[in-house]
């Protein structure tokens, strides 16, 4: 049987942002010396990413975890590693019970479909997918058996830390589900990641899509996710890129938007009520504008994270 969100119409999403909330920005200088003001975030980083330019920052190296952002990692070591995206990866029960056993977030892959890792990407940054996650790491990572091939995705993903020179960022979890706290990253770390990964195409098309249809391969299923980053849609110019919210990290948001020719990456981390306020705020200071956002909302049956 098809869950609530595969039954769903196409298009709700849209019909749900008709329900927004206002949220009213304070006016900012153009990159006043002492930064964007009044951010709640423990810790936090704005960077331009044509420039390379680190425009600024609170805490902005201090470790902390990363929840569900870790997923921009595990995309990136996906599409770095040159996997054929139209490969079909068949979805195995231990994938369905494991976001049941952690309770974690879910694409709600259904077990026997057969999805292409391209289908994969969207399950993993739009709904959050710890289903899709296992999936593509699974298929990407070597060994003889499922540990052995996550272990291997993991190293991999710490080996692509290390060449991107990310010296505070540690992984433990292909999902950000940490099995031993020692899955962290900085503020800066995060939005060198950030840039890097955007600079793929494939990975800028899948994160700044909202909602997506897709239909599996094998069967005649249609699955429908939406994106959890409610700054698409509300804020101008945004174009992603992940969410993220734990026990550990609290709410997480990596973010960009594009202004013209100009493209500005921020991050927040343990944000504890105000990450998409604080990431307009963020990004207006950068851009030395003044907007008023209405912050798109998530149907009931979308994901949260």
């Amino acid at each position: 049987m098809e869950s609530s969100g595969t039954r769903r119409r196409w298009g709700a999403a849209a019909v749900a942002s008709v329900a927004a909330v206002a949220v009213a920005l304070p006016a900012g200088g153009a990159q006043a010396a002492g930064g964007p003001a009044g951010i709640a975030a423990k810790g936090a980083f704005l960077l331009d990413s044509g420039s390379n330019r680190a425009l600024w920052g609170k805490d902005a190296d201090t470790r902390r975890q990363m929840a569900s952002t870790t997923k921009i990692m595990t995309a990136a070591t996906v599409l770095d590693a040159g996997v054929d995206l139209n490969k079909q990866v068949a979805i195995k029960q231990s994938y369905r019970d494991y976001v049941q056993r952690t309770g974690a977030s879910t694409a709600d892959l259904r077990t026997g479909d057969k999805l292409t890792v391209r289908q994969l990407l969207y399950a993993l940054m739009l709904p959050s997918g710890c289903d899709a996650a296992y999936a593509l790491a699974d298929t990407v990572g070597s060994g003889g058996t499922e540990s052995a091939r996550t272990a291997s995705f993991i190293a991999k993903m710490n080996k692509r830390a290390a060449d991107l020179g990310l010296k505070n960022t540690h992984y433990d979890s292909f999902d950000g589900i940490s099995r031993a706290g020692a899955n962290y990253t900085t503020p800066r770390d995060s939005a060198t990641l950030a840039r890097h990964a955007l600079g793929n195409g494939t990975f800028a098309t899948v994160v700044r899509t909202t909602a997506t249809r897709q239909k599996a391969a094998n069967v005649n299923r249609t699955y429908y996710w939406d994106n959890t980053n409610k700054l698409l849609g509300s804020y101008k110019g945004a174009i992603g890129i992940k969410t993220g919210t734990g026990t550990a990290a609290g709410p997480c948001l990596v973010f960009a938007a594009q202004r013209g020719s100009r493209t500005v990456v921020g991050v927040v981390l343990d944000d504890a009520t105000n990450r998409y306020p604080d990431a307009a705020r963020m990004l207006d200071w950068a851009f030395g504008t003044q907007t008023r956002m209405t912050l798109r909302q998530l149907p009931p049956s979308a994901q949260k994270d």
